[in-house]
């Protein structure tokens, strides 16, 4: 049988090589010329520090199985579903797919940091976002705008994520954990640089990421200061003045900074909400498509035989989404199992 998934990120890459190893034909459908999503802007990953590209390669040779046949630079643009249902799914490019299920892993999108013109990005050459960051690692290379090492480098949580005044209440689970690592990062490539992680709460739920908290501190000498970040501004030596409430000791702070970095947190990406008003999938209070059951139908939605995997759902870490993708893949096996003993 056929299982047509849209979305080749590491949750749709992860998911049609497992479906294609129980002996389902899939057909990957991405938008993009190349897969892995989200992942292709990632240098190192947490908490072990692996290379990203390595998992990437890794996904990559999985969906070389010969019942896998991926569809780059295509996205659906009609999607019916016939009386017996099936789906028959047609892409930009004319081609017409026919599949038992579908699997939606169109993943998320990361938070516009120019919707927070307070913080000066798009605006002062030296804010950037930790995606830009992961960049400057991959380069192996970090420095002001102007070329100068940074003295002082400043990572700001929750950028887009538990924000009332732009209408994102959920938790984006890796801005902590995120910025955890790239201040390590920092430090191991800037060893006289200080570096400052300001933040609202510190949500170190995964394995190793207390560990690598610990270590931060203590290791390698990375400052938290817990407080939400005001307003930043420009000096004439193109530096940045910030303006941060410490609510541990409650008393505002100002300083300057060389290089500030927002975690920008996790949205549901353009294609989620595109497909969920195609299929006509429910939507959860976060803007993510809602999941049959919270506790025992993650991957189900409230269209039989169309399922969800990995960040189209919620906010998830890599290790969450790979696991969950893997829990599709069963889920739509007992799906179509069923299926064929009606029939």
């Amino acid at each position: 049988m056929c299982v047509i998934i849209i979305g080749a990120g590491p949750a749709g890459c992860e998911a049609a090589y497992r479906l294609a190893q129980a002996g389902e034909t899939v057909e990957l459908i991405e938008k993009e010329s190349e897969t892995g999503g989200n992942l292709n802007n990632w240098y190192q990953l947490f908490p072990d520090r692996k290379q990203a590209r390595d998992l990437n390669q890794s996904l990559r040779q999985n969906i070389q199985h010969p019942d896998i046949h991926l569809h780059l630079g295509n996205y659906p643009v009609k999607i019916s579903r016939t009386e017996n249902n099936k789906f028959t799914l047609e892409l930009n490019d004319g081609a017409l797919l026919k599949g038992d299920a579908l699997l939606v892993t169109s993943g998320f999108r990361l938070f516009n940091a120019r919707r927070k013109e307070e913080y000066g990005y798009g605006i002062y050459e030296n804010v950037i976002t930790s995606v830009e960051l992961e960049n400057f690692f991959i380069n192996h290379h970090i420095a002001t705008y102007t070329g100068q090492v940074p003295k002082r480098i400043g990572l700001i949580h929750c950028v887009g994520s538990r924000d009332e005044k732009i209408c994102n209440y959920h938790c984006s689970k890796l801005c902590c954990i995120t910025a955890v690592k790239q201040a390590i990062e920092l430090r191991e490539m800037l060893p006289e640089t200080e570096i400052l992680c300001f933040y609202m709460d510190m949500r170190m739920f995964g394995p190793g990421y207390e560990e690598l908290y610990r270590e931060a501190q203590e290791k390698y000498n990375i400052k938290f200061v817990r407080g939400r970040l005001s307003e930043a501004s420009e000096n004439r030596e193109k530096q940045l003045l910030i303006k941060v409430e410490d609510t541990l000791v409650g008393k505002p702070l100002k300083m300057t900074l060389d290089l500030m970095v927002l975690m920008v947190g996790m949205e549901p990406s353009e294609g989620s909400t595109q497909l969920a008003s195609m299929l006509g999938l429910d939507i959860a209070p976060n803007g993510f498509i809602r999941v049959g059951d919270p506790h025992t139908g993650t991957n189900r939605t409230n269209r039989p035989g169309i399922f969800i995997a990995g960040c189209s759902s919620s906010p998830m870490n890599l290790t969450d989404t790979l696991t969950d993708a893997r829990s599709a893949a069963i889920t739509i096996g007992e799906y179509l199992k069923n299926n064929e003993n009606k029939h």
